[in-house]
């Protein structure tokens, strides 16, 4: 086991006809979300034009606000890139594809070396279940609102940091047992400046060090306090920190607060439990994704939500219970891995935290682009396992239980693919996008409101911009206290030139939130086209000048 690495990818010539095959099965994967146009959030992502110049650079790495959240190196890259194609989407999708490639081919390289380690530094030979795990990866649908979304680069970016520091890292920790060598606390060094990268990426890569730590007690059976956890302390601390600080800069900047972030702990670990199970059918068993899923109501008094958490902690007996009967391998330690790996990812998204999309759903298929490491490399495993007994039961040739095996692998990527590339359509635009989660969650009001703001552009025909207010007034009846689907209903409805409707809608907001200065002056301008021109002038007189 503390044999020295096999060949790093770079220098086997051996492994480029696979890493080609991998990115292009990807890219074909994806083909039909590279032209697509920006969606949901997306423009507050590409660089804005204030932020455009070398000033602007130095704001998204010094001044809170001037981005959507403090991701210093993500946003840089979104400079860089506007800086090589401008407002050309098709660059930004070929990044995120290529930073998601990139991500499958590490998944393989740190799978390898501890398959070589666990047969003494033996390469094996042919398809190798890391290869299989890489493929899944790239290829699993669940991955499609990371890669095909530009606004997720922070996934796909900081998901090459968070596997080129587990990489770095576990590199340098398997040769602390051999003597000391030139070069090695650099190693460490590096290491560390990755996993740095990786936060100032996506703050849920601070699960990484925990995330290794499962994997050395996988491979090791124990943990070391001097070997294993001190070298990971700092990076614990700095994860901690950086979780800290973007869980305050959602409750304060960007509004992850209010009633409908109040939960309770009875309440957190309910949301918890039953997002687990989502995410693990959803591994397992991909289909209906889509942008939002159904907002639940948490009630500890539902009996099925309790059941849920309750099978949570059945499944963690059962998965250690292996241990106990055939004692700890890596073999039986291999499922109790890969679930703690898959929990301890999710961890930052299963609601203990707030994060401001809880608003409208508590769980999407963005929060499991990490996690998704855990199952697809346990599966993958299995697979290796059952190949190794199929060669056992048939050593020469390619046997017919070997032939069956990879047939039906194939056909599960062709599977796997074909999903993928129907699940990336739906972002090819924005009214594409909203049309395909209403039909998979027609109670998402995020979506009807959203698309008719699409439908209600200005230059929109009068058939079209009928849709939009219907549209609209479908997300009111979803959500009555939304301020954002009442305006846009109103602003439909002044458009239309029905102002009697929308100057009811404006009095409404009013009731909820009687400070909005532009509700007056929209008000204000509703009463004046309805000839209404003594109230108009009070409402605009409390909306006051327009802002400058």
């Amino acid at each position: 086991m503390q044999g020295r690495s096999p060949a790093p990818l770079r220098t086997d010539p051996a492994r480029w006809p696979w890493v080609l095959g991998l990115l292009g099965a990807t890219l074909l994967a994806y083909l039909p979300c590279l032209r697509g146009s920006l969606v949901w959030e997306d423009s507050g992502h590409v660089t804005p034009p204030a932020l455009r110049s070398l000033a602007g650079l130095r704001r998204i790495w010094c001044e809170l606000g001037a981005t959507q959240q403090y991701y210093p190196v993500l946003h840089s890259a979104f400079w860089l890139e506007h800086r090589l194609w401008g407002d050309s989407t098709l660059g930004y999708h070929l990044a995120n594809v290529l930073w998601h490639g990139i991500s499958a081919c590490l998944l393989v390289v740190i799978l390898s070396e501890f398959a070589a380690a666990e047969r003494g530094g033996e390469k094996p030979a042919g398809v190798t279940w890391p290869w299989i795990a890489g493929m899944t990866f790239a290829l699993h649908p669940l991955c499609v609102e990371s890669v095909a979304w530009i606004s997720e680069q922070e996934n796909t970016l900081s998901g090459v940091f968070y596997l080129a520091a587990g990489l770095t890292f576990l590199r340098w920790h398997r040769r602390q047992a051999a003597p000391p060598e030139r070069g090695r606390f650099a190693a460490y060094l590096l290491a560390s400046l990755l996993f740095v990268l990786a936060l100032l990426s996506k703050t849920v890569t601070a699960t990484l060090p925990a995330g290794l730590l499962v994997l050395l007690w996988w491979r090791q059976g124990r943990l070391s306090w001097r070997r294993d956890l001190l070298p990971l302390l700092p990076w614990l601390g700095a994860g901690a920190a950086a979780s800290l600080f973007t869980a305050w800069i959602e409750g304060h900047l960007i509004g992850a607060a209010g009633a409908a972030f109040s939960l309770s702990g009875l309440q957190r670990c309910l949301v918890a439990s039953r997002a687990l199970w989502f995410y693990l059918g959803k591994v397992v068993w991909p289909a209906d994704l889509t942008f939002s899923y159904p907002h639940w109501t948490v009630d500890p008094r539902r009996l099925g939500q309790d059941l849920a958490a309750v099978a949570i902690l059945l499944l963690t007996f059962a998965l250690w219970l292996p241990l106990r009967i055939w004692g700890s391998r890596p073999v039986t330690r291999a499922p109790l891995a890969g679930f703690l790996f898959f929990a301890g990812a999710l961890f930052p998204s299963l609601g203990f935290l707030n994060a401001f999309p809880f608003r409208y759903s508590y769980v999407a298929d963005h929060f499991a682009y990490l996690a998704l490491l855990g199952p697809v490399s346990l599966l993958a495993a299995a697979w290796g396992f059952w190949q190794e007994h199929l060669r056992k039961e048939e050593p020469t040739g390619l046997g017919r239980g070997q032939a069956k095996l990879y047939l039906q692998t194939l056909a599960a990527f062709v599977a796997l693919g074909s999903l993928t590339w129907l699940q990336s359509r739906d972002y090819r635009n924005s009214e594409i996008l909203y049309r395909a989660t209403l039909a998979r969650n027609p109670t998402s009001w995020l979506a009807e409101n959203n698309l008719r703001i699409v439908l209600a552009a200005p230059a929109s025909p009068p058939a079209q911009l009928a849709e939009a207010i219907a549209q609209f007034a479908r997300a009111v009846e979803l959500d009555p206290r939304s301020l954002s689907a009442r305006t846009n209903l109103a602003m439909a409805l002044h458009q239309s030139g029905r102002f009697d409707e929308a100057i009811a809608q404006y009095r409404a907001i009013l009731r909820l939130r009687p400070d909005r200065a532009e509700i007056h002056r929209n008000l204000g301008l509703a009463l004046r086209a309805a000839g209404r021109e003594e109230e108009a002038e009070a409402e605009l007189a409390e909306a006051g000048p327009p802002a400058p």
